[in-house]
């Protein structure tokens, strides 16, 4: 596969070294020179161009490749990207970094957009993982299925606690993707328990949440990470 990535910061760069890793063809495209010059990673592809003008975008060759990452450290940058990649280009999926978490709203198919990854929320969603139980905390946003990743530490109260996967009436487009249990992590089948301590990862509809939540644990509360305005 190969993927262009603009912005050749550290951010780029370490997404570069991930792929190559991985066996994939990668191109770096940042517009300052020095940012360029100490950009070595080995195996990548650099274009000193900037990615938001047709004319880098068509020396970067974009309509081969399969993936691109808006990946620099301005949003408006990452949008105009996004959105040359998909309605100029084509490309089949495009991933943009969102670097302030106001701007995430824009972040979507309109913009050409089909995953939007914000390292704020992230963090905040994993610190909520990390140290709630009985709480629904929503980990990632899927663009194109209009749905959720979403995580939650079965209590001890829960009544589902002790049940089979298959005996639990889960609600309409949600589906039990992981059970992590201790070191352990269990793909569910119909038979498996449920038990207390468990931590659980569902895919799910927006709409679908509130009631997984009231499911699992009703005297609990879901949270989404968001964020307040300034």
């Amino acid at each position: 596969m190969r993927v262009a990535i603009a912005g050749a910061g550290k951010v780029g760069r370490s997404i570069a070294r991930e792929l190559i890793a991985n066996g994939h063809d990668v191109l770096l495209i940042d517009r300052d020179p020095e940012i360029v010059a100490g950009s070595i990673v080995k195996g990548a592809e650099i274009l000193l161009a900037d990615a938001c003008e047709i004319a880098s975008l068509n020396e970067a060759d974009l309509p081969n490749c399969q993936v691109v990452v808006a990946a620099t450290g301005d949003d408006k940058s990452n949008l105009v990207v996004s959105l040359l990649a998909k309605t100029e280009y084509g490309v089949p999926r495009v991933v943009a970094r969102v670097n302030h978490p106001k701007n995430e709203w824009m972040f979507d198919e309109s913009w050409g957009v089909d995953v939007a990854v914000s390292t704020p929320r992230m963090l905040s969603a994993l610190v909520e993982e990390a140290v709630t139980v009985g709480d629904l905390v929503r980990l990632f946003t899927f663009r194109q299925g209009e749905a959720n990743l979403v995580e939650l530490t079965l209590p001890a109260d829960s009544e589902i606690s002790g049940r089979r996967v298959g005996d639990v009436a889960w609600p309409t487009d949600t589906a039990l993707v992981a059970i992590v249990r201790g070191t352990h992590v269990i793909a569910p089948t119909p038979d498996d328990p449920l038990e207390s301590g468990d931590e659980l990862l569902f895919v799910c509809a927006p709409a679908q949440e509130e009631d997984l939540q009231q499911l699992l644990a009703p005297g609990h509360i879901h949270r989404s990470a968001d964020y307040d305005e300034d």
